[in-house]
């Protein structure tokens, strides 16, 4: 003991646990001298240790493989059925999470400290450009892992500078504006579902969706029908583009087009993401998700086509099976694979296809996880769910790393060797994002039964109390618009969508319903012919179906007749009216195109 207190050792006394584990006479000689002092507490000298940053990148290493060991353990003490193995498992399960959980802690560290330096980062950037800005920093004591810490600074630094010369106006503009001459500019970190949150806001312009678009096509970054077929979400994300920039002049701060596109490669290099949002004329919102560490993370194991993989729990909201039995299945909009999941359309990919295999398979009896990824949820169709288990991530080496859709490798309790998917990258490798995409043509026997039938597809749609069926033909998008967005123009509702001012007609009043629901988003039916749009806002969405009953001719307002679909008295929405109801100069010079449904005929 006199050799090991020499070097100073005790002073990790504090984080031993009790039960006996340090004699009386010893916890006695190292209390007299605090006692002596008048208190029984440390000082701060003595209360913590400098250790070097590689022995606790090794400690940690040691631990993911006493981890990988444990899940061995346990995996071989499940099949052998022994009682006394299967205690001797258990107790090294709890004893490697403490110390596991407690290595971790000796790597966390608030995020304050990365936080420090901007104040004054933000002050000289705010007199070089001439603005204003009050920085409000929340949730400062939030810790994060030390190696992720150093891994989101840049990012961090470079949202905070591209918020001031992009976000917040001068300080006479926003006056003018009806603004205070002070931006603010908020920091804000939290702890969310495993996760670290960290969310950089400002009140300023805000990012126009057109004026995004318009520099991509101009740029050469995408084609301009690249762009007619994106929606606000996926505008917006292409600033995260390389080589994309709106600003106006090359400056110190901006304007290389070097920026966006290195926050996203360095979020998503250890696992996180980053997310926009934005409101014209409001301001704009940064969210960053970090992992709280890189070693070790839970995970959920599948399989599919014989192999394993792991998909990490963060990115995996739930899990539903399609189960034939109870009438569930897969349907498809425009070729493109959604399931109906609680009355709104999930988009699915195969994870087959995702990895560049057969793009079929069966429509029923199957897994899917639901994941969420650049901002949009999806469902992952896979084979069969293992289970979850805590995994050790290992990098994958260099000639691997440009196959796109693995984050890494591991090694599961069997002993094989699973690939951890990116979930963000397999779902930009899908083009997710549009429920019209292109449809996929070699999609085997489910796709030629579905060719092979000429009837018409229905939209079912929920109007206050009543069902409205809407040829699918029809549908060129399913929107959701946020009610605060719904403006007046005259004496009709409009909303603005892809640059331009897109007509809004709610079904409920042309057909003379009244709907008492208080929702804050309005679901809504979008169709497009000749560069023109028009949006038929619903109460829900609630099925896809092919029509097979035969039709009452018993018209009304605004309806072509009705039909048996579920048992259910579906009434058959007069497309034409509804459109020209909406923009009474719709079909103006294409009444050629306005009969290609059979469900668009003259009132």
């Amino acid at each position: 003991m006199d050799k090991i207190d020499d070097v100073g050792i005790e002073t990790l006394d504090s984080d031993v646990p009790g039960d006996g584990a340090v004699p009386a006479d010893a916890a006695r000689t190292k209390a007299a001298p605090s006692e002596q002092d008048g208190g029984n507490r440390r000082s701060a000298a003595d209360s913590s240790i400098r250790v070097d940053v590689d022995l606790l990148d090794k400690l940690m290493r040691l631990v993911g493989e006493l981890v990988l060991t444990r899940n061995q353990m346990v995996r071989a003490a499940e099949s052998a059925n022994e009682q006394a193995l299967s205690r001797t498992a258990q107790r090294l399960n709890i004893i490697t999470s403490e110390l596991q959980e407690g290595v971790m802690k000796t790597r966390m560290q608030p995020i304050k400290n990365l936080w420090s330096k901007l104040p004054r980062v933000v002050r000289d950037l705010s007199n070089a450009c001439g603005r204003e800005v009050d920085l409000v920093m929340e949730g400062a004591d939030t810790e994060l892992d030390r190696s992720l810490l150093e891994a989101v600074k840049d990012p961090l630094t470079h949202l905070v500078r591209n918020a001031i010369d992009h976000g917040i106006e001068p300080p006479e503009t926003r006056v003018a504006a009806g603004k205070d001459r002070q931006g603010t500019l908020t920091l804000s970190a939290y702890h969310e579902h495993g996760h670290v949150i960290v969310e950089v806001s400002d009140d300023g312009s805000g990012i126009e969706p057109a004026k995004v678009g318009a520099h991509a096509v101009k740029r050469g970054v995408i084609s301009q029908s690249q762009l007619d077929a994106m929606d606000t979400d996926e505008i917006l994300k292409l600033v995260f583009r390389p080589g994309f920039s709106t600003a106006q002049a090359v400056s110190n701060v901006s304007g290389r087009g070097v920026g966006m596109d290195v926050v996203r490669t360095n979020l998503e290099a250890i696992g996180g993401a980053v997310d926009l949002r934005s409101v014209p004329g409001k301001g704009t919102t940064w969210r960053l998700t970090i992992p709280l560490t890189l070693a070790i993370v839970q995970a959920l194991i599948v399989e599919n086509t014989g192999k394993r993989y792991v998909i990490p729990q963060m990115a995996v909201h739930e899990l539903v099976y399609v189960d034939s039995q109870a009438g569930a299945k897969v349907e498809y909009v425009s070729g493109a694979p959604v399931y109906r999941l609680r009355g709104r359309l999930l988009p699915l990919i195969r994870l087959t296809s995702a990895l560049g295999g057969d793009p079929s398979g069966p429509d029923q009896d199957i897994y899917v996880a639901v994941l969420k990824a650049d901002g949009h949820q999806f469902g992952l169709v896979v084979d069969r769910v293992l289970n979850t288990e805590e995994v050790v991530v290992k990098p994958l080496a260099a000639r691997f790393k440009d196959v796109g859709c693995y984050a890494g490798a591991t090694i599961l309790g069997d002993g094989q060797v699973a690939l951890i998917l990116d979930v963000p990258s397999v779902a930009r490798r899908s083009h997710l994002g549009a429920l019209e995409r292109a449809a996929i043509k070699a999609s085997g026997p489910v796709e030629d039964a579905k060719a092979a039938d000429n009837r018409e597809r229905l939209l079912i749609t929920k109007v206050a109390d009543r069902r409205v069926a809407i040829p699918l033909s029809m549908v060129t998008r399913l929107e959701e618009f946020p009610v605060s967005s719904v403006e007046r123009v005259g004496s009709r509702e409009v909303v603005q969508y892809r640059g331009q001012i897109l007509p809004v007609l709610r079904l409920a009043q042309l057909l003379g319903a009244w709907s008492e629901e208080d929702r804050e988003t309005l679901p809504a039916i979008v169709y497009t012919d000749h560069g023109r749009s028009v949006a038929l806002a619903v109460d829900g969405i609630l099925d896809i179906v092919t029509d097979a009953a035969p039709h009452s001719d018993l018209h009304d307002n605004g309806l072509n007749g009705s039909t048996v679909i579920h048992e259910k008295v579906t009434e058959l929405l007069d497309i034409r009216q509804a459109i020209l109801a909406a923009d009474s100069g719709f079909f103006v010079g294409n009444d050629s195109d306005a009969s290609a449904s059979p469900y668009l005929l003259e009132a």
